[in-house]
């Protein structure tokens, strides 16, 4: 074996090394971020977070609130908006109120 083709095999040999090194590299960062969504997966299934159902359900009666309020011709209008804030602050003043000083 001579000079040359040893040299050229030593660059062949540190080519594939850095190949390797790449892509082992690349599927590492792979299964961090597959790792990292199945964590935020995981806290959003937790007891303490509502369900997607009912999340849902909340807001379609939210809009088909508005929509009977944007609809409705008489007068009332203003008092179903401040009971609609009032509602909504209700469980903003509970939670203060639980809460130790």
């Amino acid at each position: 074996m001579e000079f040359g083709d040893f040299m050229g095999l030593a660059v062949a040999m540190g080519s594939l090394v850095a190949m390797v090194n790449i892509l082992a590299k690349a599927y590492l960062r792979r299964l961090d971020h597959k790792e990292k969504i199945a964590a935020i997966r995981a806290q959003g299934t937790a007891p303490g977070s509502p369900d997607r159902s009912e999340t849902i359900e909340r807001l379609e009666h939210r809009i088909r609130v508005l929509e009977r309020i944007a609809t409705d011709k008489s007068e009332n209008v203003a008092a179903q908006i401040e009971a609609l804030r009032d509602e909504r602050a209700a469980p903003t003043l509970i939670t203060a109120a639980k809460e130790p000083v």
